[in-house]
């Protein structure tokens, strides 16, 4: 064992101190020789996320499966670099995976928004309806059925007459 790796330590920021005094930021990517042609074995989960199976976990448990997917995307970008193999389609499954659990928490949390806006006066302008300009101008089916004392009087006091015509 050389004694730079055996005098490496951490602090609580995954700042490593060498042995010669000068600190190096580590990032959230663990540390790979780029010299060496072999690339690192990793754990890696074959399978694409179910979007199915998401709709079940709660919103921690899929923050979780959102970090680590993360985490091996960018271990498996770091290989794509080391090694000449080439790991596109592993990279393609897991973003797509990622945008699948992004969705379900997204989602999750607006229908969560619905719930407490219900019966709220006013909605926040992204949940409500889309539409069209125009449709979203037009007056509500309340608003057109509502006539004034006015219009009311006059119709009682003529109303549409009744009448036969007596056929020839």
């Amino acid at each position: 064992m050389s004694h730079s790796v055996a005098c490496k330590e951490f602090n609580s920021f995954g700042i490593s101190k060498n042995s010669g005094g000068n600190f190096t930021n580590k990032k959230r990517f663990p540390e790979t020789d780029l010299t060496s042609s072999q690339p690192q074995p990793l754990k890696m989960s074959t399978a694409k996320v179910k979007t199915g199976q998401l709709w079940g976990k709660s919103k921690e448990d899929l923050l979780k499966t959102l970090g680590e997917l993360k985490t091996e995307l960018g271990q498996l970008r770091i290989q794509k670099v080391v090694s000449s193999g080439s790991k596109l389609n592993k990279i393609h499954d897991l973003r797509k995976s990622i945008a699948r659990v992004l969705t379900v928490v997204n989602l999750k949390q607006r229908s969560q928004l619905r719930l407490f806006y219900k019966n709220k006066k006013y909605l926040p302008l992204d949940l409500r309806p889309k539409q069209t300009r125009a449709i979203r101008r037009r007056l509500s089916p309340e608003e057109k059925s509502r006539t004034l004392e006015k219009t009311k009087k006059r119709a009682s006091h003529f109303p549409q007459r009744k009448y036969a015509v007596k056929a020839a």
